[in-house]
């Protein structure tokens, strides 16, 4: 497995600053080192240009405060799309480093174009709202519903993947706004919850997740939210959620997604925030977290 490092500093969509210096942090945690240690040779691509919110207005586009941003996150997904398509016809693994979760509108359209994907969504919210739902009009609360089209996006284009809902596969959800809980239950998306897991254990579900999404399907995108985690565990996030998975969990739950790297086409992880972190350790915990995934092993 070749592995293609591609940087997106973005935090135009999110409410709270600094996650856009999450592709450094994960990078100073030793990524390129614990991925070629795993046996994967790994060639970083850098960091692509992303607009600075002080230049831009953030409100001009169709929805204005309802999607705030989203010209722009337009503009930067459609370049990651690209690279991330690229990567793959090079048969590279590319592994999307974050910046906020807006950014898997990209990975996701990249790496499902000219095939068939499913995709395991390893979370605490949904990110199912849409313009019209959003308490907020933070678009990396959106990123999901953006990708499949739901609502206003089914017009856009940019940001529709083909993906089919029902290889779509949410992990260690906690917290939803009422109207997402709505159209969620009302999807063909499948969704484990926290209770879930508390009742089933992680690693079952982690397996029956891959196998949702690799049915009918050419492969799989894994995109790893960190505050998916517990903020005890993984402190540096935007939107902590207590309750989430413990440090063991996700390390279970990414040796699922290595038992099946074979069909993995992308992965992506995002939402590290150096500046609410404890001396790195979210960024360092996804290190370790992205290295099980490749198949890192004890023995």
């Amino acid at each position: 497995m070749n592995v293609r490092l591609i940087g997106v500093p973005m935090d135009l969509g999110a409410d709270r600053r600094g996650v856009d210096m999450g592709p450094s942090a994960i990078r100073y945690a030793g990524l390129a080192d614990d991925i070629e240690a795993a046996g994967h040779p790994c060639a970083d691509r850098g960091d692509l240009p992303v607009p600075r919110p002080e230049t831009h207005d953030g409100t001009g586009g169709e929805y204005g405060d309802s999607a705030k941003f989203l010209d722009e996150t337009r503009e930067v997904c459609t370049v990651l799309a690209d690279e991330v398509a690229d990567a793959v016809d090079d048969g590279r693994l590319p592994l999307v480093l974050g910046g906020d979760h807006s950014i898997a509108i990209g990975s996701m359209g990249g790496a499902a174009r000219d095939r068939d994907l499913g995709v395991v969504w390893f979370d605490a919210h949904g990110d199912y709202n849409t313009p019209s739902t959003t308490p907020s009009g933070n678009v990396h609360g959106m990123s999901l519903a953006a990708a499949l089209g739901v609502g206003e996006f089914a017009d856009h284009d940019w940001a529709r993947a083909g993906i089919d809902p029902e290889n779509v596969v949410l992990v260690g959800i906690r917290d939803l706004d009422d109207a997402e809980r709505d159209a969620l239950a009302q999807s063909d998306l499948t969704v484990y919850t926290m209770s879930d897991i508390d009742h089933r254990g992680l690693p079952a579900i982690a397996d029956e997740a891959v196998d949702v999404a690799t049915g009918g399907t050419d492969g799989f995108h894994a995109s790893l939210d960190m505050d998916f985690l517990d903020p005890d565990e993984a402190p540096g996030v935007g939107t902590p959620v207590r309750g989430g998975a413990t440090y063991r969990e996700a390390h279970a739950a990414m040796e699922e997604i290595a038992e099946h790297r074979d069909l993995l086409v992308s992965m992506e992880l995002v939402e590290v925030n150096p500046i609410l972190d404890e001396l790195n350790r979210t960024a360092e915990l996804g290190v370790e977290l992205v290295a099980s995934a490749l198949g890192k092993r004890i023995i």
